[in-house]
């Protein structure tokens, strides 16, 4: 059944659209030109997962309202966020023209993507061949890449002392990762052999890798796909999505604070709490 939620203020996009000056009570990004297009509604918060699906909507030109979830203030946790997305996790989207010309929303980024690529018919190929590769490196981000590099940086970056297990086994998993990625590109320019949704979902999650002191400079063939990716146009647009508001959390060290409080050691949340 089709789905659909209360959303936030947010402000309209279409993709690939040189950008008009934000509205002045907006808390989202700018406003770009007009479309008859009824836009994509896009939950997000700036973060390898939320990239993933700035970078598709980008690629596919595609008009989309992006509205914020402040993770690290909790806004995950609403129940108008909770009917679309049931983990309490960005991203999630909701498209008003959905099969049948019916609302739907989608949660969990690779699910998304696919979705999008059926939608659209571009970067998640038809043939099976192909998208059977397609989808076996999409699925290896999401069960290894992201997973893994996730933990890495939270125990290099917020676990405090005495996790050094912890930290070289996430940091060697995170090295043996780009490994398999580097194998893979010496023969081919991208992870699927053309452009896909796979190496959308792995950019960020590589990124954020290079983070946790993997020297990409061991890894030449990962070194030069990430730079062809980030010389696209409309993924240089998918990873500056919300940069403002990540940025401005960082400048508040007791914003930093709570969010630690409010991502950190979650257990299962029952109704009323």
């Amino acid at each position: 059944m089709a789905k659909a939620a209360a959303a936030p203020a947010g402000k309209m996009r279409t993709a690939g659209a040189a950008a008009a000056k934000p509205h002045k009570n907006s808390r989202s990004a700018a406003v770009r030109q007009p479309t008859s297009q009824k836009p994509i509604e896009l939950y997000y918060w700036p973060t390898p997962n939320g990239w993933k699906i700035s970078i598709m909507l980008e690629e596919c030109r595609l008009p989309y309202l992006m509205k914020p979830v402040a993770i690290g203030r909790g806004e995950q946790f609403k129940p108008e966020f909770l009917s679309i997305s049931p983990n309490n996790r960005i991203p999630a989207i909701v498209d008003p023209d959905g099969p049948g010309g019916r609302s739907i929303s989608v949660f969990e980024s690779g699910a998304i993507l696919q979705y999008l690529g059926r939608k659209t018919g571009k970067f998640y190929p038809a043939d099976e061949r192909r998208r059977v590769q397609v989808e076996e490196w999409l699925f290896w981000q999401m069960a290894g890449l992201g997973p893994m590099t996730g933990q890495a940086n939270h125990f290099l970056n917020y676990a405090g002392e005495g996790n050094e297990y912890a930290r070289k086994r996430y940091t060697d998993e995170v090295n043996r990762l780009f490994g398999v990625m580097e194998e893979r590109l010496a023969t081919r320019k991208f992870l699927a052999g053309a452009y896909s949704i796979a190496d959308m979902a792995s950019l960020g999650w590589v990124l954020s890798g290079i983070r946790t002191g993997q020297n990409i400079d061991d890894f030449p063939k990962l070194k030069t796909w990430v730079e062809r990716l980030r010389a696209r146009p409309a993924v240089q647009r998918g990873l500056a999505l919300g940069k403002e508001l990540r940025q401005a959390q960082a400048n508040d060290p007791k914003a930093q604070e709570e969010a630690r409080k409010i991502l950190f050691n979650q257990r299962a949340r029952r109704p009323g709490e």
